[in-house]
């Protein structure tokens, strides 16, 4: 596994340099050769587009803007809108942390944290830059797919790792409301939704697909970045297939993926 962390170009912005020093020490013990460090969000977005394979380990708090800023800025940006982008923080509270689950990070590492809990958040994102080559994409490329999500950075993320799978018949929704209209026209083999949209969120398009649409029997992955336990329990009660939390990593949706299609 280090072989593939010496590939990649490890951008660690952090404002503490023994913050971010510990941080290197622990990527150069797992394998990886090529680390960039820094202290700011603007330095950051000036460096990410020139450097190859670039993975962003940032803090939340930068001296010129928040991790959440930064994220918020590469997803803007067609050159940097795919890099990995790892949190490190002590922060817990969900409406501080939502936004960059919503954004597609790859992972949030809390605070405090060992070798081991960088290293996966760190594989996770070189897995997403680099899917497996031996990957068989013959079943997936049949799929059709119905992703429902109102944040765009994150149907975009989603959209790119359904790709690499092979999957290329994606429709989209940017909420319930939509996606039911989107099934009465479309057939699909596949819903992955997300949980809190207007209009309609995920749990109620779980129950209408269970008890009112022609497709009721289509298997429903919720990638949701949703924490309350009682909205989780009544999602499963609605018929939800499977439930995965964001951030994710590119190889536990597939492995959902292919445990939601057996079912």
């Amino acid at each position: 596994m280090s072989s593939s962390l010496s590939q990649l170009s490890i951008l660690v912005v952090e404002p503490s340099t023994m913050q971010a020093n510990m941080v290197r020490r622990m990527l150069e013990k797992l394998g990886a050769t090529r680390i960039v460090q820094c202290s700011g969000g603007a330095d950051a977005l000036d460096q990410i587009a020139a450097l190859p394979l670039p993975v962003v380990i940032s803090s939340l708090y930068l001296p010129d803007m928040s991790g959440t800023d930064l994220v918020a800025a590469m997803r803007r940006r067609t050159t940097t809108e795919a890099t990995p982008f790892i949190l490190i923080s002590s922060e817990t509270r969900p409406h501080v942390l939502d936004p960059v689950r919503q954004s597609g990070a790859c992972s949030i590492v809390a605070k405090p944290f060992d070798e081991q809990q960088l290293a996966r958040a760190v594989f996770a994102a070189a897995d997403y830059l680099n899917p497996p080559a031996d990957l068989d994409t013959a079943d997936f490329e049949r799929l059709r797919v119905l992703l429902v999500d109102d944040s765009g950075m994150s149907r975009r993320h989603l959209k790119r790792l359904l790709g690499e799978l092979g999957v290329g018949r994606i429709t989209e929704a940017e909420n319930g409301f939509e996606a039911i209209h989107r099934l009465e026209e479309t057939m699909v083999d596949l819903v992955i939704t997300d949980y809190n949209m207007p209009e309609m969120d995920g749990r109620q398009l779980t129950e209408y697909i269970r008890t009112q649409s022609w497709q009721n029997e289509v298997p429903v992955l919720m990638v949701t970045s949703e924490q309350n336990q009682g909205r989780l329990a009544a999602v499963e009660k609605a018929g939800v297939s499977l439930v995965c939390d964001k951030p994710f990593d590119a190889t536990t949706v597939r492995l959902l993926i292919c445990e939601a299609m057996s079912r």
